[in-house]
């Protein structure tokens, strides 16, 4: 098997790094290749030692080398961390300057908990103020494609030797998501720590500015994630999104404990799918989930019903297409989502 440096090198320039935006070759992170044979060993060095992307850079240049080049190489890959210069301190943790941060959760997945965070962002824009959403549901990212924004990659810059990425901005609302960096046809498969990494990077290295609303999109369920975000950050409160199902109130309810564990107010439940309604027949509703079960636990709970959204086609046809339904402030959902913001700014002023 004849294989050159070239070929490798050329395979290799296929591999991007996900925060950085760009080639590892670029970023000259790769050295000393050396081919053996069917043996293709290499170096990689990294800027920090704890970078979040590390093991999925490795796994990306042994894939693409397989996938490339031939199935039966055998890559040894040596990876080593940059030495910082010793005149040069390492830079400070940047802070994160939003005025309020929400977290918006959800016991179970597929209740719609990234529908409504992004629709609520959108909605909040629309009223005036500056607005930032982070996608922390690490393994299932879809506010790229809710906003629009699938495949775009969102520019870095230095500053003070630290890499600085620039959220990307749609309908007024500035985002950031780690599925900006990875296929959306990739698996992400990352352990605890290595996912609160990642979502560390995407707080503290975002150019946030100084937004009026931060909603963080979390994960369903309760996990690392939930923990990272409430423990670096000062969470004004958490929203829980259920529908009106029996099964989807239940783990609500979970989530509900969660945050009173930490501290963390619950601000409100929004009921998601609370009932069907033709676009083309705004005052018939078809209770197709059952009827009012969040606003029953809501009650139960002593917490506030922040809003009642329907299903309508224009919510599945919005998120699909990019095109968020609260953009619509005259739909039967864009009122609904701005009706929830207003409730939001009431909960969170007059709690």
């Amino acid at each position: 098997m004849n294989i050159a440096v070239e070929e490798v090198v050329g395979v290799l320039e296929r591999v991007t790094h996900p925060a950085a935006g760009k080639q590892i070759v670029e970023l000259n992170m790769v050295s000393d290749i050396s081919i053996d044979g069917r043996r293709i060993a290499f170096t990689l060095t990294f800027a920090k030692a704890n970078d979040p992307m590390k093991n999925a850079i490795v796994k990306a240049c042994e894939k693409a080398l397989r996938h490339y080049v031939s199935p039966d190489v055998e890559t040894h890959i040596d990876v080593k961390t940059m030495q910082p210069h010793a005149d040069k301190p390492p830079p400070q943790k940047r802070s994160l300057n939003a005025k309020n941060i929400i977290a918006v959760a959800s016991g179970k997945g597929g209740v719609g908990k990234s529908t409504v965070a992004v629709n609520l962002a959108v909605a909040l824009a629309n009223m005036g103020y500056e607005v930032a959403l982070l996608d922390a549901d690490i393994y299932g990212p879809s506010v790229p494609k809710m906003l629009g924004a699938e495949g775009e990659k969102p520019d870095a810059r230095g500053d003070e030797g630290q890499e600085i990425i620039v959220p990307l901005e749609r309908y007024g609302v500035r985002t950031l998501s780690i599925g900006f960096f990875v296929s959306p046809k990739e698996a992400v498969i990352w352990r605890g720590p290595v996912a609160t990494s990642a979502i560390r990077q995407l707080l503290y290295q975002g150019d946030w500015g100084e937004p009026d609303y931060m909603i963080i999109d979390l994960p369903p369920g309760t996990g690392d994630v939930h923990l990272t975000i409430v423990q670096e950050l000062q969470v004004n409160g958490a929203i829980i999104v259920s529908t009106p199902q029996e099964v989807a109130l239940a783990d609500a309810v979970k989530g509900i404990n969660m945050f009173q564990t930490v501290n963390v107010p619950i601000l409100g439940i929004v009921e998601n799918m609370a009932w069907f309604t033709p676009e083309e027949l705004p005052d018939n509703r078809y209770y197709i989930f059952g009827n009012g079960g969040a606003k029953e636990l809501a009650k139960r709970e002593g917490i506030p019903l922040l809003g009642q959204i329907p299903i309508v086609q224009g919510i599945c046809e919005g998120g699909d297409n990019g095109q968020p339904i609260a953009a619509n402030q005259q739909s039967i959902n864009g009122k609904a989502f701005m009706e929830l913001a207003s409730n939001l700014i009431e909960a969170i002023t007059c709690p």
